[in-house]
């Protein structure tokens, strides 16, 4: 596999144009509601463009993700772009981290050092991972398909042979959203080249219909009515439309900003703000990695691609969940059983929603570790 050096270098260009539409930005008249159940608040994504526009320092942002060493290789006619942090431990256990939507790389910019290097953090040698963390196919920095047939399991198998390019026998893998499936893939579809799988969110399997749903049950069902009724639009839309969503998110930065923004406030454990989880900076640095890369189109892609083929294989291999109780819908152990049979591990989190690493690094990262000591 030919591997290629990889430096975030944004042009001034892109930048100039950034600032100069946000500052021609339309914008729509006010929501008629006093919370964001019509979307996200007019003075909210106001105030963050401004922000955007005259005090976001992307160039410190950039050096910050080019702290990593980066690569990129070709992979099935796709150039794969990816961080690979080899650690300084020598029995380290290659780590694969899989993104998913509206997420990047940037998600765990706060928890490849310690995976790589615990013992600068607080941890033991022997928990040290040699870390993979790519940009999906038609995401961040990767290239964008040129064809169709780019859904979960071609992913996961194109992940796996990353992995082996890179020189690695058997190793982890950990997801959440995308990532998520991913990692099932990876760990249903290639159990020879899977040492286990690490989640933080799970495929939901099926549900006894011979018995009452018990409290937890319930929860989750309730979470699901919920998501389906009233925050599901985005994936419906992504899912059947990429190409026509895409003109608007493509056209204006505002726009891009208010599509991810809103799940930034949806999904994470906050107490009625986006930025009671995540630093305005946090949440910038993510929508850049869309806005510069151009791939509000591409990666809507994923949802028409996988929602019509994805199938899950039954995973064998040792499955670790992290349950983080404000994700989208509470995982439940019952019915995701039925897709994982080997599950060792599954913490319950006293706090963080759906973007576990980005939110709650240290929990992250010590149930990461607490899972692979188990099986390494």
């Amino acid at each position: 596999m030919e591997i290629r050096p990889y430096v975030i270098a944004v042009g001034d260009e892109v930048l100039d144009d950034l600032r100069d539409r946000l500052a021609r930005t339309r914008w729509p008249e006010k929501e008629l509601v006093e919370d964001w159940s019509q979307g996200i608040p007019l003075s909210y994504v106001q105030e963050m463009c401004d922000y955007w526009a005259k005090s976001y320092k992307w160039r410190e942002r950039e050096a910050a993700l080019n702290r990593f060493d980066h690569f990129t290789s070709p992979i099935d006619g796709c150039e794969i772009h990816y961080i690979h942090q080899r650690s300084p431990h020598e029995d380290a256990v290659p780590l694969l981290l899989s993104h998913g939507w509206p997420g990047s790389i940037v998600e765990f910019q706060k928890v490849i050092e310690p995976l790589t290097n615990p013992t600068a953090f607080g941890g033991n040698a022997e928990d040290a991972f040699h870390v993979i963390c790519p940009s999906l196919p038609g995401y961040g920095f990767s290239a964008k398909p040129s064809v169709s047939g780019w859904g979960v399991e071609k992913i996961a198998d194109v992940f796996t042979e990353l992995v082996a390019g890179l020189g690695y026998g058997r190793f982890g893998a950990q997801g959440g959203d995308w990532g998520s499936a991913i990692t099932t893939a990876i760990g249903g579809r290639h159990p020879e080249r899977c040492l286990g799988i690490h989640l933080n969110m799970v495929m939901r399997g099926k549900r006894p219909k011979d018995r009452e749903p018990n409290e937890e049950e319930q929860a989750a069902l309730k979470a699901a009515a919920h998501y389906a009724e009233w925050d599901s639009g985005y994936s419906t839309q992504q899912g059947t439309r990429p190409q026509t969503v895409g003109y608007g998110l493509t056209d204006s930065p505002a726009g891009q900003l208010a599509w991810i923004l809103e799940k930034f406030w949806a999904w994470t454990d906050n107490e009625g703000h986006p930025e009671d989880a995540l630093t305005r900076d946090e949440m910038l640095d993510n929508v850049m990695l869309y806005w510069v890369t151009n791939s509000a189109t591409s990666s809507a892609r994923l949802y028409w691609e996988s929602f019509r083929s994805s199938r899950p294989a039954p995973v064998t291999v040792p499955t670790g969940v992290a349950c983080f109780p404000y994700e989208i819908i509470p995982p439940v152990r019952a019915w995701s059983e039925g897709i994982y049979s080997d599950i060792r591990r599954w913490t319950k989190m006293p706090k963080g929603g759906h973007f576990a690493a980005f939110e709650q690094p240290e929990l992250f990262i010590e149930d990461v570790r607490s899972f692979f000591a188990e099986i390494r």
